[in-house]
């Protein structure tokens, strides 16, 4: 007896004593992981979300971009960092639900390894091109790609993101065919093709602006719902390809083992920020729109993306870089 109740009261102190520490938390900065390039959907979503945490917070919340891998360097930094709260993964949801299908030999277990904090936004994915582009609209790109098969070119931030897969998706639709560049980052693969050396892209976002200067056109909106800040750019769906849905959810993710008051606390912070005038405004400009969500909404996101994105991968045969 007298040993389960030390056991018991070992139990207890424990339990406190992990209260305590969440209560204390943060006591120093924390770092903000991207696992992208600069200037990249993930990139401005960590310094959107960043400004509010740190006034809420009373730390500084650093962000620091480890781009590779199609995300899995960041990942990997962060899965194996200590589980203290001090280091975080702002991350697009695929690094979790499609790295694993591509990516044969992994240095971590994203569904393991990591825990789903906070939802920020989901990223729509613009279908664009350069405005000295013949192909005026949807219909007119379809059939450029039929008449020149393999002869033009796509970006994406990597092999088997998000925006890749979009691209699959509708080549495979269509029933067209297309080279797909590789970039490490939305932002590279968006300078190549206002520089003219990509034919189009799904982007997440950042080439809104460029729309609007009138240096890039935008077809269509590989959602199932028109976005608010392009409200006359029609979705693929409305375009014929029925149920055409490419978004993803971008969030922070911790190291497994980090304590669940922690993670909690940090959930409802974001889901704060993202109810604010300022935060949504800032979202929206970039093109994305905020998703506050629970840690396990969020996690369910990723395991519905992961099923079915998994069989275009093996279908189409995609690698990691």
């Amino acid at each position: 007896m007298k040993i389960i109740s030390k056991l018991a009261a070992f139990l207890v102190c424990s339990a406190l004593g992990v209260v305590a520490h969440a209560d204390e938390w943060p006591r120093q900065p924390v770092k903000v992981i991207v696992n992208f390039a600069p200037g990249g959907a993930a990139d401005q979503l960590a310094r959107v979300i960043a400004a509010p945490l740190q006034q809420a917070l009373g730390q500084p919340f650093v962000v620091d971009n480890k781009p590779g891998a199609g995300g899995n360097l960041g990942g990997e930094f962060v899965a194996k960092a200590q589980a203290d709260g001090y280091t975080l993964l702002m991350s697009s949801g695929g690094m979790v639900s499609i790295n694993p299908h591509i990516y044969p030999r992994m240095t971590f277990d994203p569904a393991k390894d990591l825990i789903p904090v906070a939802s920020v936004a989901r990223v729509p994915f613009y279908l664009v091109v350069r405005a000295d582009n013949p192909a005026k609209d949807f219909k007119s790109l379809i059939s450029d790609l039929k008449a020149n098969p393999g002869k033009r070119s796509f970006g994406s931030p990597g092999n088997g993101s998000s925006p890749h897969l979009a691209a699959e998706m509708l080549t495979k639709e269509t029933g067209t065919t297309a080279i797909h560049v590789p970039y490490r980052g939305a932002a590279p693969a968006l300078n190549d093709l206002l520089a003219g050396q990509i034919d189009f892209l799904f982007d997440p976002g950042i080439a809104i602006q460029h729309v609007k200067a009138g240096k890039l056109r935008m077809l269509a909106v590989a959602s199932l719902k028109r976005a608010p800040q392009m409200p006359d750019v029609p979705t693929l769906d409305e375009l014929g390809l029925k149920g055409f849905d490419a978004d993803a959810v971008f969030g922070l993710y911790a190291p497994a083992s980090m304590p669940q008051a922690i993670v909690k606390r940090i959930n409802a912070q974001v889901n704060r920020a993202l109810g604010t005038a300022d935060v949504k405004s800032r979202i929206e400009l970039i093109g994305n729109v905020p998703e506050p969500l629970t840690p396990a909404q969020f996690g369910d996101k990723g395991a519905q993306d992961a099923k079915r994105f998994g069989a275009l991968i093996r279908e189409r045969g995609i690698h990691g870089d």
